[in-house]
């Protein structure tokens, strides 16, 4: 049953992604849900990229909560897209494609999931089931109707095995075949140890040998399918003889979330001794409810340990994955507690005494400095430490402390081991649990840090979305430094601490060291120099505020010093920043005082990091192209207009685009002798260095052929010349080239050509508007062209426009504004003056259409005055 809905639409645009995940996230959190919200972050944020990039559609989001899940559905609106064919499987692609990896997550994130098409879109939906949370119920219901008892899903299933006094497999019934999957020929004979998981039972040293000789036996365990999933059930064995006095025991086995149909149930305790004998002893030893999460799990064990021992102290370290090393997870009665996830090695010498894989007691550390790593400098002197181990293998070490000497014997290691064996395989299942988590989140979070970094190309806003993806997320501190190329040293680019307040004196004291040494070699290494230039900062700053050394007081400046020694007194990791096999800056990430970085969060910023100098090398690369278009742009167009005499001369140039591209329209206007005068506008076909190489040309023939005294049709009629002979390089031009004479009465001559351009426009003073020339072939197609030049004369208060086609053509959907528009905006501009007229034009051709302008766009504008 649907218990509620939230749908939104999303538009066609990259960021529609993040706001996608933004909406679902923030819907399932409202909702209580959880547990199941990264998966769904992360499934909705590759199917509505799928909707809004790869199709190009809009995107439907819709979310369904049910009494047990959630249920999302992503639609685009494709029509175009092809319905499938039905066929008995799904080809996924390959794992290591780029794209369409979107059904690859649904089937391995989702509880089911399913695609649907119609003509007019396709239909993505996937259900999220939450997590059982299984209570662990101890005590028997009350009597029901038989028509309010649960259904179930099929019949229950008891597997029944016999084994001899050997421990082989005697007897196997068919339910036991349809569980674990083994016929009874497969096992007969075979010993029972060889399929089973068998975890020390809690409590006790149990081996499965054991408990096959017990007259009676009750508790969990695991077998071993034959698909080689490991199945956990729950058995009851009971000891019995044949008539021939053969002992062998008859196992009962049922599913473990089956167990009430063979566990015991409770007695009624009659004493605390009885209750403390019926008691799980994991639940006497953490205490009931024990804590659902890793954290509280181990912070009670650390308590429990204590007062067990009646400790000063005590402290839970977890393995890492290889066994190496020990991860400080817990503590209590120790400063160290500020030390969290530090790390000490698992083999610390040489013997029992310097393995965590063996119980050990020191009687005196005193005695044997450095035994013990994690308790140095704390006035703890004798310490009993025992391994967590499940099924053989290291998962972590427990240990309590004293502050006085010879406090504990191999008696109290026996019960310390003791209460080890009873929480390690708890301890060990949240932790997997834990890391789970995490693993989904990480997931999640690399999703969203590589669409952020992928939609800017800024190199500052790479910077400061690398450091703000980091803090406080990953560090309490970042710093960014970059390196501009192999011979130049590391620059401090950027700096943030989670404490705004903080970084200016963060800033201050990493200006002071020397940057770290950028080194090729992946993952995160320490860099101890910030801590210890901070601490050493504090020190001398505390002297001078008691008397010692400088003199100087309590101020803003002592307390802003040792404030930053304090955010950054903890551990500090080095990531390289590598792109295109050259290391392009370093990532620093920081924590305060006495912290420490878990491993986790380490690989985690490894995969960030590469992410984050890739996008930074794109935005470098980026900025370059476009520092070299534009310089290249500025070089096509003129450095100033000239001043001439009795006529008011403007341009306005508008370049479309990100700026990386060069654009091929352009003007001049020059001097060509005394009192005559050039102008030009053109447009190249196209952009890019093809376009800059004509345009180029274009305007420097321009200036030197008319400056050798060729008239307007034979400049024209040479630079095609120069054009066709660029071959395969060469581009069509239109232009309009015209040679102005200012004359001693106030008007001005002008001779035009207009070869294949927008026709020039002439305003006269009545309002009236007419093109000032005709048109005539453009250049760079043909080879021999009769061009001629028009000859008019702009009397006072006229006004002559010339454009290029990116404001003739300007467009919003089917309409253009076209010559005709563009007669009906100057005629509204009498009595303007040239530049005036010029920012008429632009704002009519900006208000034209909502989108920006698609094409570059040049205006050219010529007044002569009226007398006053």
């Amino acid at each position: 049953m649907i218990t509620a809905r939230a749908a939104a639409t999303f538009d066609p645009v990259a960021r529609s992604v993040a706001t996608a995940r933004a909406f679902v996230r923030d819907t399932l959190q409202g909702w209580g849900y959880t547990d199941v919200v990264d998966d769904a972050v992360v499934l909705t944020s590759e199917l509505v990229t799928n909707a809004v990039i790869h199709a190009g559609t809009a995107a439907d989001v819709l979310c369904l909560r049910t009494e047990d899940g959630v249920r999302v559905e992503i639609a685009d609106h494709y029509p175009e897209r092809e319905i499938p064919l039905r066929t008995t499987g799904l080809d996924l692609g390959s794992l290591d494609s780029e794209n369409g990896r979107g059904l690859l997550l649904c089937a391995a994130l989702a509880s089911r999931w399913g695609v649907e098409y119609s003509p007019t879109r396709k239909h993505v939906w996937f259900q999220l089931d939450l997590p059982d949370r299984p209570v662990g119920v101890r005590s028997a219901g009350p009597l029901l109707p038989v028509g309010l008892l649960p259904v179930t899903d099929e019949r229950v299933r008891v597997a029944v095995v016999q084994i001899d006094s050997e421990g082989a497999v005697a007897a196997w019934n068919d339910d036991a075949a349809y569980l674990f999957g083994y016929t009874a020929e497969q096992v007969t004979g075979k010993q029972l140890a060889d399929f089973t998981a068998w975890p020390q039972t809690p409590g006790t040293n149990t081996g499965i040998a054991d408990a096959l000789r017990l007259s009676r036996w009750e508790g969990s365990y695991g077998i071993r399918g034959a698909d080689g999933r490991t199945i956990p059930v729950y058995g009851s064995h009971l000891r019995v003889r044949d008539p021939q006095g053969e002992p062998s025991t008859v196992c009962l086995l049922v599913r473990d979330y089956e167990r009430a149909v063979l566990q015991t149930p409770a007695r009624t305790p009659v004493s605390d001794t009885a209750e403390s004998r019926k008691t799980d002893p994991f639940e006497v030893f953490i205490g009931s409810p024990a804590p659902d999460d890793l954290d509280g799990l181990l912070q009670r064990t650390v308590e429990r340990a204590r007062d067990m021992l009646d400790a000063d102290a005590a402290f839970l370290l977890l393995a890492t994955d290889d066994e190496t090393e020990l991860e400080v997870r817990a503590t209590t009665g120790l400063p160290s507690a500020r030390q969290r996830f530090a790390r000490v090695p698992v083999e610390a010498g040489t013997g029992r005494y310097g393995s965590a894989r063996m119980p050990a007691v020191h009687e005196d550390l005193d005695a044997v400095p450095g035994a013990v790593p994690l308790l140095g400098n704390t006035g703890m002197r004798s310490v009993v430490t025992v391994p967590l181990k499940v099924e053989g293998r290291l998962t972590g070490s427990l240990g309590v402390a004293a502050e006085g000497a010879g406090r504990y014997s191999n008696e109290e290691a026996l019960r310390l081991q003791f209460a080890a064996d009873r929480i390690a395989l708890a301890v060990e299942s949240a932790r997997l649990g834990e890391l789970e988590r995490l693993r989904r989140g990480s997931l999640s979070f690399l999703v969203e840090a590589s669409d952020l970094l992928a939609g800017t190309l800024d190199r500052d806003q790479t910077l400061a979305l690398m450091a703000q993806m980091t803090v406080p997320t990953l560090a309490t501190w970042c710093a960014v430094y970059t390196i501009a190329d192999p011979a130049s040293d590391p620059e401090l680019s950027y700096v943030l601490h989670e404490d705004e307040e903080r970084i200016d004196g963060l800033k201050s004291l990493l200006t002071r060291i020397s940057p770290p040494e950028p080194v090729r070699t992946p993952g995160a290494r320490v860099w101890a120099a910030p801590s210890q230039a901070a601490h050493e900062a504090a020190l001398r700053t505390s002297m001078r505020s008691i008397g010692i050394g400088e003199p100087g007081g309590l101020g803003s400046t002592t307390r802003t010093t040792l404030a930053t020694a304090a955010a950054v007194g903890g551990e500090t990791v080095v990531l390289p920043l590598v792109a295109r096999n050259r290391v392009i800056g370093m990532l620093t990430l920081g924590k305060p005082s006495d912290d420490h970085f878990r491993q986790e969060i380490l690989e985690l910023a490894e995969d960030l990091s590469r992410r984050a100098a890739l996008a930074l090398d794109n935005a470098r690369l980026y900025s370059e192209r476009t520092a070299i278009s534009q310089s290249l742009q500025r070089s096509l167009l003129p450095p100033g207009l000239p001043a001439v005499p009795n006529v008011e001369v403007d341009v306005i140039y508008r370049a479309a685009g990100e700026g990386n591209e060069v654009g091929g329209d352009f003007y001049d206007v020059f001097p060509i002798r005394d009192g005559a005068y050039g102008f030009a506008i053109g447009d190249v076909c196209g952009t890019g260095p093809e376009a800059a190489a004509v345009t180029g040309l274009a305007r420097h023939a321009l200036r030197l052929l008319a400056r050798e005294g060729f008239g307007g049709p034979a400049v024209l009629e040479r630079l095609n010349a120069a054009i066709l002979d660029e071959g395969t390089r060469s581009r069509f031009l239109t232009l309009l080239y015209g040679e102005l004479w200012p004359q001693e009465d106030g008007s001005a001559l002008l001779k035009v050509v207009c070869a294949g351009h927008p026709l020039p426009l002439r305003l006269r003073q009545d309002g009236s508007v007419e093109p000032a020339a005709d048109p005539q072939p453009l250049l760079g197609v043909m080879e021999d062209l009769e061009l001629y030049e028009q000859t008019f004369t702009l009397e006072p208060g006229d006004v002559l426009l010339c454009v290029t086609d990116g404001v003739t053509e300007r467009r919003e959907g089917t309409r253009m504004l076209g010559d005709d528009g563009l007669a009906d905006v100057l005629a509204h501009c009498t009595g303007l003056t040239a530049g005036a007229v010029a920012a008429r034009i632009l704002r009519a051709v900006e208000r034209f259409a909502a989108e920006p302008p698609s094409d570059d766009m040049a205006i050219l504008t010529m007044r002569v005055p009226e007398p006053h």
